[in-house]
């Protein structure tokens, strides 16, 4: 895969902002929301992350799974980009039907990740996708989700990584794409 264009690199981080001490005090929040505010940040977003689905060699994507709440807005029109089916994966009870969940531990807590347990059709290739990967701890566990249902998980995709909290090692050896490292 391409690298991202350098004007798309530097238009989105001039678009994140930080907010400190959300949602707890020690925090710095990235806010990402001025991206999906800005239709050619958001476009170029897209198109970036098309290119990670299409363009890896061992088979094409034939799922979207994105991630709640934020993974939901770049994985729906991802999904829709590639024609594929989009699987949410949801905080614990919001889904209505059975589910397969999968516990795990964030930067300030733990929570229960949840898929629909038909979700995907039994060999399935998954692309991950998310906002901001930290701890690795929610793609994780989404990959355990994928894997459970019968499912393989492609590869991660993100808009931002902080490589300083150590996520893309917890995921190894899986394929992880992020548009901006901070």
């Amino acid at each position: 895969m391409t690298a991202p264009a350098a004007t798309l690199v530097e238009d989105v981080s001039r678009l994140i902002l930080d907010v400190p001490d959300f949602p707890q005090p020690g925090i710095l929040f990235k806010d990402l929301t001025p991206v999906l505010a800005d239709p050619p940040a958001f476009a170029g977003v897209v198109d970036w992350l098309a290119a990670v689905a299409t363009g890896d060699p061992t088979g094409p994507v034939t799922a979207v799974v994105g991630i709640e709440s934020r993974g939901f807005l770049l994985g729906g029109p991802l999904a829709l980009r590639l024609a594929v089916p989009f699987l949410p994966v949801r905080k614990a009870g919001k889904l209505p039907r059975a589910v397969l969940e999968e516990s795990y531990e964030l930067e300030y807590g733990s929570a229960i990740l949840a898929l629909h347990a038909d979700a995907l059709p039994r060999g399935g290739r998954v692309l991950i996708v998310d906002d901001v990967l930290a701890t690795g701890g929610t793609a994780a566990a989404a990959t355990a989700l994928v894997r459970r249902a019968g499912g393989t998980v492609a590869g991660v995709a993100v808009l931002l990584e902080l490589a300083a909290l150590g996520g893309r090692p917890r995921l190894a050896p899986l394929p992880v794409h992020a548009l901006l490292t901070g």
